[in-house]
């Protein structure tokens, strides 16, 4: 396994980029050595109210820190993978071996603003593979003409990276575990029950993903008191407690928070970590590193975001990589 790498999750949803290069840098000061990207068009609710350009935020945060960044990105509707592996190119000549990318199918909420089909589940696992294949076929420095779910004619990329970003395969059910496994360079995934956490693991090693990296985005709620953590997260994370299959379709974040008034509290603490405790925290990762994952990355879901920078840099992080 490589070093662990603890990480600070950029919420692009809950915060404006200004905001949140002045997170990454706190974070870096804190001891958190990587960081995660979210890359929306639409928040998941209207109480989070706000969605920066992850790509145009990524060069400022690669120049303003030293950290390592990652971007859950979707090719093939809002964003056609030429465009992808370009900028993705231009981001790994600038910032050498600090780059990498989490590809899977999206979501509604943010792909479907082009008016274009949003297809089902296959047809969209369908259609990423083809943009995987072309933007390591452009990286290559191969000119691409493609005509399938997405269409390529005659492009080559002229400015390429010495050495290709990972692709990883973001996934959350087995299923999808199991496929990326195949052609993914590694995992990302999201904090899940342990039963259900180790089956995800267990089928990307059996689709392929065996000695491959694994990264996790863990969602969590840190405040210094319980009910202060509990109320935070129930207020902006519970329109995501349903099922991945019932998010994906949604195309308005109104829909989310009417899902969400459907929600008890109670509900909240089955998909995010909750607690006012550093060690608590600290045992609940350690479960992840035990399964194998070698980057964590601590999305804080609630909007207190300096206590949690500063909180889990003196307590939790030194427990941790040291």
């Amino acid at each position: 396994m490589e070093r662990l790498a603890i990480g600070y999750h950029v919420s692009h949803e809950q915060f404006t980029p200004s905001s949140l290069l002045a997170y990454a840098q706190r974070a870096q000061q804190a001891g958190f050595t990587a960081a995660l990207s979210s890359d929306h068009f639409h928040p998941w609710s209207n109480r989070q109210g706000e969605s920066g350009f992850a790509w145009s935020w990524l060069g400022a945060a690669l120049q303003a820190t030293s950290l390592s960044y990652g971007v859950v990105n979707a090719p093939g509707q809002r964003y056609h993978p030429a465009i992808i592996a370009q900028a993705a190119a231009t981001l790994a000549d600038l910032f050498p071996q600090r780059f990498w990318m989490a590809l899977g199918t999206g979501q509604a909420l943010n792909e479907q603003i082009t008016g274009a089909k949003w297809l089902a589940k296959a047809d969209r696992n369908a259609r990423l593979r083809e943009c995987v294949d072309i933007i390591r076929a452009l990286w290559d420095g191969q000119t691409v003409t493609h005509h399938g779910l997405v269409t390529v004619e005659e492009a080559t990329l002229y400015t390429r990276p010495r050495e290709h970003p990972l692709l990883f395969g973001a996934a959350v059910t087995p299923s999808t575990a199991e496929w990326v496994g195949g052609w993914a360079d590694g995992l990302l995934t999201i904090s899940q029950p342990p039963q259900q956490l180790r089956a995800v693991v267990d089928a990307f090693r059996r689709g392929g993903g065996a000695g491959k990296p694994m990264y996790l985005k863990v969602q969590l709620s840190y405040a210094r008191s319980d009910s202060t953590a509990r109320q935070g997260a129930y207020d902006q994370w519970r329109g995501n407690v349903f099922p991945n299959a019932v998010l994906t379709d949604l195309r308005r974040p109104e829909q989310f928070d009417q899902l969400g008034e459907l929600v008890n509290l109670s509900e909240v603490d089955k998909l995010v970590r909750i607690s006012a405790d550093p060690r608590q925290h600290i045992d609940w990762l350690q479960e992840d590193i035990d399964l194998g994952f070698e980057q964590l990355f601590l999305h804080n879901v609630n909007r207190d975001q300096e206590v949690f920078i500063d909180d889990f840099g003196q307590f939790v992080l030194p427990a941790l990589v040291n």
